[in-house]
């Protein structure tokens, strides 16, 4: 079955300093991921500190729903009428992606003299991601920004966007995710993302996470000496979002509920940033977030998610277990070093056949070696079959799953960048270059 006629491949960056500098950064990425403030914070002093001139920050942490979250914190601010910002990671196609302002992706020429001055202040001695934190910064300052929406990349205590003082700060859960990088259980891993608490915030801890953590993030924040703390609850979940939210998924309306307990304290911080509840409820019908959730084709439809922890696999579980198309076939492509078995186990359940698959980078685990406990798992509840691209993978599942059925793509927002630009007419960079992984 071929792909849909709108798909494009074609990629950007045709004036070579935007792939010149994908190229920088790819080689950046040998440095692996590398916990500490003190050198992004050392390139920015040299900058002149454009990390305090992003109006009302709000920094939004978190094992699950953070990007989420960030993405309707965003809508809503952009909806009262402030100039905003949005920094998020993972990018699934355009490293332009990271870089939002007012809803627009920044350009490849605004991206290249922001990466320049960082460059120039030493910011070639960074590892990958602080380099492109410290881009945004500068793309943000000299986009005389009213309000930033910050997510965290990892962990949080020692992540680089950790240099900012925000006003506003939220940890939407925590799950077991990263044990390898911030410790092998839920409190240490409490313990790392409450790190982004400061005193005199206001903070905000959301229910997408595992329920034994809340009274951790709690006392952290106290011990940080915020200056107050929301705990959302299934009650606020239930008071704040009656009305639709644009991104699909019962969990979204928690992450929703956690979204509008920001503004509300960044309105507190800022009055001009209060809504009424109509204004707030049209942003979040509007908000859309690529790859969480998202169907990307019909006849057969073809949802993305990527699904890349146990946290997010079992929410995608739940959200297959209520749709209606038979056959559902499922794309799979997960990362070698996250906990894959967790991942596997709820999706197999779920489905009637997977095609165990790897997405096009060095990260991403053998095909034999998923399909293997694919078949273990599922114990032969399930059909498995092998693809040795992604593209010969989605090719089959679409077969098989005919005009009625369902097509998912999950187990890596990798995955779900490699697939997307099939199906959507998107800028593509002439290179892909992801966040490194732990043993990279």
């Amino acid at each position: 079955m071929s792909r849909p006629s709108r798909v494009t491949t074609e990629p950007t960056g045709g004036d070579g300093e935007y792939a010149a500098l994908l190229t920088r950064l790819f080689a950046a990425r040998r440095a692996g991921i590398v916990f500490g403030l003190d050198r992004v914070a050392a390139v920015l002093a040299r900058l002149g500190h454009p990390e305090r001139r992003l109006g009302t920050v709000a920094h939004v942490g978190g094992t699950n729903g953070k990007g989420s979250t960030a993405v309707m914190v965003a809508a809503m601010a952009r909806a009262a009428g402030r100039r905003t910002a949005l920094y998020t990671s993972p990018h699934l196609a355009s490293l332009r992606e990271r870089f939002v302002v007012d809803g627009e992706l920044a350009s490849e020429a605004a991206v290249v003299a922001a990466a320049a001055r960082v460059a120039a202040a030493g910011g070639d001695t960074l590892t990958f991601f602080e380099q492109v934190t410290a881009i945004a910064f500068v793309l943000f300052a000299d986009a005389s920004v009213e309000v930033a929406v910050i997510e965290v990349g990892l962990g949080g205590r020692l992540d680089a966007t950790s240099v900012i003082e925000a006003p506003v700060a939220a940890v939407t859960g925590v799950a077991m995710d990263h044990q390898d990088m911030l410790g092998d259980s839920l409190a240490a891993i409490a313990g790392e993302k409450a790190g982004i608490w400061r005193r005199g915030q206001r903070v905000v801890i959301g229910c997408a996470g595992e329920p034994e953590a809340v009274p951790w993030l709690r006392d952290a924040a106290v011990a940080a000496g915020a200056a107050s703390v929301r705990v959302v609850s299934e009650e606020d979940v239930a008071r704040v979002v009656a009305a639709d939210v644009g991104l699909l998924g019962e969990h979204q309306r928690v992450n929703a509920a956690c979204a509008v307990a920001v503004m509300e304290a960044m309105a507190d911080v800022d009055a001009t940033m209060r809504m009424t509840e109509e204004a707030r409820a049209a942003a979040l019908r509007e908000v859309a977030h690529p790859g969480r959730l998202e169907i990307v084709s019909e006849r057969p439809a073809v949802l993305l998610d990527g699904a890349h922890n146990p946290h997010g696999a079992a929410a995608l579980a739940r959200f297959l277990a209520e749709r209606a198309e038979r056959p559902r076939v499922l794309v799979l492509a997960v990362s070698g070093d996250k906990d894959v078995r967790r991942i596997v186990t709820p999706l197999v359940g779920v489905v009637e056949m997977v095609v165990a698959s790897r997405y096009d980078q060095p990260r991403a685990l053998a095909v034999s070696e998923l399909a293997a406990l694919v078949r273990e798992v599922g114990g032969g509840g399930v059909i498995c079959e092998e693809a040795a691209t992604l593209s010969a993978a989605v090719d089959r599942a679409r077969v098989v799953a005919g005009e009625e059925g369902l097509v998912v793509v999950g187990g890596s927002l990798m995955a779900v960048g490699e697939v997307r630009p099939w199906f959507r007419v998107m800028a593509r960079d002439p290179m892909v270059v992801s966040d490194p992984g732990p043993r990279s």
